[in-house]
């Protein structure tokens, strides 16, 4: 069976209603990849009134190429996981909006969740699930290639470049970790470093030099990602002299970094160095009613099935969270 994943797919449901600024929520979700969904469907399950904001549908998630790792299916790409998580939070009603920018959270007895049009909504306990963003490139053909061919996590996508010659653009530990990965599967691995040197730990140098199917270009930048429906070459520029080039490429896999979405929660609840919001087993945050999910945490292992299942722990610490404030 086969899904398509357009705007305002959820909207367009008879099952979703529109947020209620009147409505005091016993459980707002700020998020709606797999952390998210999955939380709402657990807490719909429950019979509490629940919210859900988010940005874009499935996250991360929707932007990978196809997954091989997530239980019940030998393959599925991001869009069609994402398309059947919806699939499953349709069984119930839930108060909906796509393209909310969060501003901040008032916490109190009763949270207040800000979006940056003014507006307000005020719920019992917030679920936190906002996940990470990749640090772009923002270069041209980046936007117009993602997912064909341009790519974030070789975890998910390096099994699909076997025998193919691909570029990752990093020389951190990141970037160093992907190429090793794509070097035991890709005929030609190029590593991009905008750095005259590797920043990675030696001990994953040492093991990424060992493969002679690596190739490095130091003081190196990619100033633009070319292709007809997929990567065809990458525009390499050389930072010293300011040449650039072609190289005919099938894929790109930036590796630059990632950056938590949790800038709207750092005086509400505590960060780590990395901006990743402190949980603990239960999903709790550091301000009491207020819990957090998936890849926005300190939860190592940034995986779907463990975003889903820590999404699955937020709700229910959640739930149970609301129920006994009304039982007080």
């Amino acid at each position: 069976m086969e899904f398509n994943l357009n705007p305002g797919m959820f909207a367009a449901q008879p099952e979703f209603r529109p947020i209620d600024t009147s409505k005091l929520y016993d459980v707002l979700i700020l998020g709606g990849g797999p952390a998210g969904l999955t939380a709402a469907v657990y807490c719909m399950r429950k019979g509490v009134s629940t919210g859900i904001l988010l940005k874009e549908i499935g996250g991360q998630v929707a932007l990978t190429a196809g997954i091989e790792n997530y239980m019940g299916y030998r393959h599925v790409s991001g869009i069609d996981l994402v398309a059947r998580f919806k699939e499953q939070v349709l069984q119930f009603g839930i108060d909906y909006e796509e393209g909310a920018e969060v501003e901040g959270i008032r916490p109190g007895g009763m949270h207040v969740v800000r979006l940056a049009d003014g507006r307000e909504i005020a719920a019992r306990a917030i679920v936190i699930a906002t996940g990470k963003s990749w640090k772009r490139l923002n270069v041209p053909g980046e936007e117009a290639l993602r997912g064909r061919g341009v790519a974030y996590c070789t975890t998910c996508d390096a099994p699909f470049f076997a025998g193919k010659r691909v570029a990752v653009v990093g020389g951190g530990n990141s970037g160093v970790e992907a190429a090793i990965d794509l070097a035991r599967v890709a005929a030609e691995v190029l590593l991009v470093q905008f750095l005259d040197r590797l920043t990675a730990d030696r001990v994953l140098v040492d093991r990424l030099t060992a493969f002679s199917n690596v190739t490095m270009r130091m003081s190196h930048e990619v100033v633009r990602i070319s292709g007809s429906g997929r990567v065809e070459a990458i525009t390499l520029r050389d930072r010293s002299s300011g040449r650039e080039y072609d190289l005919p490429m099938d894929g790109v896999f930036i590796e630059i970094g990632l950056m938590p979405n949790s800038a709207a929660f750092k005086d509400v609840v505590t960060l780590n160095s990395e901006g990743e919001v402190v949980i603990d087993c239960a999903c709790r945050t550091s301000a009491p009613g207020i819990f957090a999910a998936g890849d926005v945490t300190n939860v190592p292992f940034k995986q779907i099935i463990i975003a889903a299942g820590e999404g699955a722990k937020a709700a229910l610490s959640a739930c149970q969270y609301v129920m006994n404030i009304r039982n007080e």
